[in-house]
């Protein structure tokens, strides 16, 4: 109790009390991925009976981001399950005007594609994309009994390239995969907490056992975990978005609410996390009501509107380039 008071003292130096930021992501690819990722029903080494798709059409997707402004989220997310974007040039166009379109909308806009090089990270940049999601998931000791796949560092080298680039970093981890709390929670947070910037995003998921993953089955991740994983990511990165993210939704209201007590300041809401289901709309307006809250407004969120001009004559235009100006 003392840690979560301590973090909700720091919370209101840096962000202003009762303002959780209302996100909604949405998978724009699913299934198919090559990688071994142990949780993942995307992986397509696993059989979790779930059927692979190709790339959304940019108006499907811009559709599904109307709909959640209309709800409230002022972020916009939209995964694809891909190892990196190698190769993908027309996938890559794509995206750039769903970019673009969610922008368009006033929208924060995020994507989580795999691995990013430099030049498609400028790519995405020029293209408006407020923040890059890519989770280091777990501490780096623990992480070979995750992935085999991706190693650490590339995941490291992924975020520097976004961060070089100018986008917002979003990255955070999965609880409840094995992990020893006391110590691969404290490495997973001092991982990102040692970056050259903190991320401006930290997502906190929970493990959503599915069923034909090698995790299924695992101990599920305590509440009192979850709580000092999210009061430390408060008190060693003050300024970041803490997210309640994949899981959210077997905790009760009133465990969510220990949460935002102890840091966090974010959730996704939505009809669907991805693959996994999410708290929806609905119901999360009607929590916001009983406590008190409200959805965070961001400055990335506002519409910038292309510059005016107005016509005029050249003679009028001559005579203005003639006028002296004060010295």
């Amino acid at each position: 109790m003392d840690l979560a008071y301590a973090a909700s003292t720091v919370h209101r130096r840096f962000h202003k009390p009762g303002a959780v930021q209302l996100c909604t992501l949405m998978n724009i690819k699913t299934g198919g991925c090559t990688e071994d990722c142990s949780y993942c029903a995307q992986s397509s080494r696993y059989k979790t009976n779930l059927t692979a798709t190709k790339l959304s059409t940019v108006d499907s997707v811009l559709e599904a981001a109307r709909t959640a402004k209309q709800n409230g989220s002022n972020r916009f997310c939209m995964g694809a399950a891909w190892r990196d974007m190698q190769g993908r040039t027309r996938g890559m166009k794509n995206i750039v005007e769903m970019v673009k379109g969610v922008r368009a909308l006033g929208m924060e806009a995020c994507v989580t594609l795999g691995m990013l090089d430099k030049e498609q990270a400028r790519e995405l940049k020029e293209a408006g994309l407020t923040a890059y999601n890519h989770n280091v998931d777990t501490s780096r000791e623990h992480y070979p009994s995750v992935i085999t796949t991706r190693s650490y560092d590339e995941r490291l080298q992924t975020i520097e390239n976004v961060r070089e680039a100018g986008i917002h970093v979003c990255s955070g981890g999965i609880l409840g995969l094995g992990e020893v709390p006391q110590t691969d929670h404290v490495g997973l947070i001092h991982t990102l907490a040692t970056l050259p910037e903190h991320p401006e995003s930290f997502p906190v998921n929970k493990l959503v056992p599915i069923k034909g993953t090698p995790m299924y089955g695992q101990e599920p991740v305590k509440l009192e975990d979850i709580v000092r994983c999210i009061a430390t990511a408060r008190l060693v990165m003050p300024s970041t978005i803490i997210r309640l993210a994949a899981g959210r939704i077997s905790m009760p209201e009133s465990e969510q609410m220990l949460c935002f007590m102890a840091g966090a300041n974010a959730v996704f809401t939505g009809e669907k996390m991805l693959t996994t289901d999410c708290n929806g709309w609905d119901e999360d307006k009607a929590m916001f009501e009983r406590w008190g809250l409200q959805p965070m407004q961001t400055e990335a969120s506002k519409v910038v509107e292309e510059p005016k001009f107005t016509a005029q004559s050249f003679d009028t235009f001559k005579r203005k380039q003639e006028q002296p100006t004060a010295s």
